[in-house]
């Protein structure tokens, strides 16, 4: 029986997963993604983490039919170029060839939301659909599109979705653009924005206290979800924010291309929840054209398994 691996690659952790051909978790493993060093420290963290799951399975990575890999930037072959939400990943990098050399099997990679999408359509929340849209609510905001049951690619950049612009001349993007979603929604812009509420407005918050004793370098979902247990008034305000503007951006994406579903994942998306994508429901509807008829929102049945399970079926879709 031919055995898998998948890697995820997510701005605050990597994912590694071992599957049977049934796309059945054997093992799993997780680190945290570097926040220094560039894409080479990144590429050691993510052989190592695959190898930590391998041998929960038992295995040596040799002995895998081969690893998937779903990264974040654009996947060119075995190069990633520009992964921005990474340590120092403006250029381009042969992570493809590098997992090979260190793993000894053959790697394929894929882009990180949109792997994770195809695994919601084929395993999880997306299968009674033909047409899904993933958002994915992590350290940036990604998104992938499945019309009449086929990825849609465009030219090769298809799915940005955390780029939709939901305010005019608005706030600073990551992208060096202004207005975009993800300028508002994306964990690292919400992190900024909480720094300058806190420091420079002298507003009050536990969050970077929470981040310190949980040893953490940067607010991850885990943070904000404690802080919201807390009651932390400016968690609950940035949060407010980020769900207005993924309300008006996933709004905008349906009106144009009218698809059945929506899966909510990523880091935040997962870890908010159902309650949370209730919410994001209810600030689309205002936006929605055809707003008797809005698409099923869910949050990804796979969690965050998901994008490795996603990148694990890269290996067999690609022979």
């Amino acid at each position: 029986m031919s055995i898998y691996g998948g890697i995820d690659l997510g701005g605050t952790k990597i994912q590694a997963v071992v599957v049977d051909a049934q796309s059945s978790p054997l093992a799993t493993a997780r680190r945290a993604t570097p926040t220094a060093g560039g894409p080479a420290d990144v590429a050691a963290e993510m052989q190592k983490t695959l190898r930590e799951a391998a041998a929960a399975a038992e295995l040596e990575p040799h002995a895998l039919a081969g690893v998937g890999v779903g990264s974040p930037g654009r996947i060119e072959g075995a190069n990633v170029t520009s992964a921005s939400n990474l340590p120092d990943w403006e250029g381009t990098f042969p992570l493809g060839d590098v997992l090979a050399s260190a793993l000894g099997c053959r790697v394929v990679l894929g882009n990180d939301v949109r792997v994770a999408t195809e695994a919601e359509f084929h395993l999880g929340a997306g299968r009674p659909y033909d047409s899904l849209l993933g958002v994915f609510w992590g350290t940036g905001v990604g998104g992938a599109l499945i019309l009449a049951g086929e990825t849609w690619l465009g030219r090769g950049g298809a799915g940005e979705i955390g780029h939709v612009v939901v305010e005019m001349d608005g706030a600073r993007c990551t992208c060096g653009r202004r207005g975009c979603m993800e300028a508002y929604a994306g964990r690292a812009a919400m992190e900024l924005h909480a720094r300058h509420l806190h420091e420079e407005k002298g507003r009050g918050t536990d969050l970077f206290k929470l981040m310190k004793q949980h040893q953490r370098t940067r607010l991850t979902s885990g943070v904000w979800a404690r802080a919201l247990e807390h009651g932390d008034k400016l968690a609950i305000e940035v949060l407010d924010r980020a769900v207005s503007a993924l309300g008006a951006g996933i709004a905008s994406v349906v009106n144009v291309l009218d698809v059945e579903g929506v899966v909510l994942g990523g880091g935040l998306g997962v870890r908010l929840g159902h309650p949370y994508a209730e919410r994001i429901a209810g600030a689309m509807q205002p936006h929605l054209f055809a707003d008797s008829q809005p698409p099923q929102l869910h949050v990804a049945a796979l969690g965050d398994l998901g994008g490795a399970i996603g990148a694990s079926l890269l290996v067999r879709s690609e022979g």
